[in-house]
């Protein structure tokens, strides 16, 4: 089958790549524009598969996806692109409301004029797989309680509410036109080839530079880890397996404050690679609390049993053997994050 995977460069989309390219024999083209945190890199491992391709486009740039539509013909749609950084979604919000919103909007107009156009057995192989997030659900108080695909939408953040707007464009596409559709909607991922702006790797990489190691508030704020290999499996049922019009929430059923696992990181690299003149002993002296961020949601947790009963999903890390393979990743491959870190990048991480 042909894939039309969107934001393949970004962290999910490169490793749902490698998982298609290595595990499967589907052809996938990869579309992004290569934005600050879309990284050709991620995808070495298999640039030079005869059943990949890369095309540096815009998804806002109807033209333009309208061609790779026309040329590729794909048969599925595995939509990742995405801004999807909450705290630059606070300083700029248009980004998001373009990409996340008017982006969504114009791969739903193209598959759908490109799936009336489409014969009948190939208009049932079609589907348009939207990949979204837990934090359209805005935030949890109730310790017990957890996220299904029935709860309703509160989003808190712009980067949650352009994300939830495009949820409901996806399932409005679905009703209005038929367009053939399913929705996956996941917890905090984590793992190799991240960008270092986000909590995880931003830590790791701050540690091993003898760095300070922010943490928003006091710490307490409460998250459902998911390693991003074990995302990528459910992403790949869900595509394949699910029934046409279905919502399928997939978490790691690890929650955490995010000081704990700030502290855990820091146990952890004290056993992987102890820290050396830097005028700290340990790597917990480095932590450092600071102003917490405006409207920031205290809780996230997920429940999953949907996708396994379903589909038979289950992760396969846990938070403690998923992260202790992410911090050895980080030390053993320096040359995929720090030109990041020096280049053309330097004012993200000033």
């Amino acid at each position: 089958m042909k894939l039309l995977v969107t934001g393949g460069a970004g962290f999910i989309g490169s490793a749902l790549i490698r998982y298609l390219i290595k595990k499967t024999n589907h052809k996938i083209l990869n579309l992004d524009k290569l934005s600050y945190s879309g990284n050709l890199k991620s995808l070495q491992s298999v640039a030079l598969s005869s059943n990949y391709v890369f095309k540096k486009i815009d998804i806002c740039n109807v033209k333009l996806v309208e061609k790779i539509f026309k040329n590729f013909q794909p048969d599925i749609i595995m939509h990742l692109a995405a801004e999807s950084h909450v705290d630059r979604s606070i300083s700029e919000s248009r980004e998001f409301i373009q990409t996340n919103i008017l982006g969504t909007y114009n791969l739903l107009e193209t598959s759908r004029r490109y799936w009336n156009e489409l014969t009948f057995n190939r208009k049932k192989k079609f589907r348009f797989h939207h990949i979204s997030t837990d934090e359209v659900y805005g935030e949890l108080h109730n310790k017990h309680e957890l996220f299904n695909e029935k709860t309703s939408y509160k989003p808190n953040s712009p980067y949650s509410a352009s994300k939830a707007s495009s949820d409901h464009l996806v399932r409005a596409w679905g009703r209005t036109y038929n367009l053939p559709f399913v929705i996956s909607n996941c917890s905090n991922n984590y793992g190799p080839y991240q960008f270092p702006e986000k909590l995880i790797p931003n830590t790791i990489l701050n540690a091993l530079k003898g760095k300070s190691l922010p943490v928003y508030g006091n710490g307490d704020q409460i998250r459902d880890w998911l390693y991003v290999d074990d995302h990528v499996s459910a992403l790949v049922l869900v595509a394949f397996e699910a029934n046409i019009g279905e919502t399928y929430n997939i978490g790691g059923n690890n929650e955490m404050k995010n000081i704990e696992v700030v502290k855990l990181i820091c146990d952890l690299l004290e056993e992987i690679h102890p820290l050396k003149n830097n005028g700290k002993k340990y790597y917990q002296n480095l932590i450092k609390f600071v102003t917490d961020r405006p409207g920031h949601d205290r809780r996230y947790a997920i429940d999953s049993r949907k996708i396994r009963r379903d589909l038979g999903w289950e992760p396969k890390e846990n938070f403690k053997t998923g992260i202790r393979k992410t911090i050895e990743w980080y030390i053993k491959n320096k040359e995929w994050w720090q030109p990041i870190l020096k280049d053309k990048y330097k004012k993200v991480f000033k």
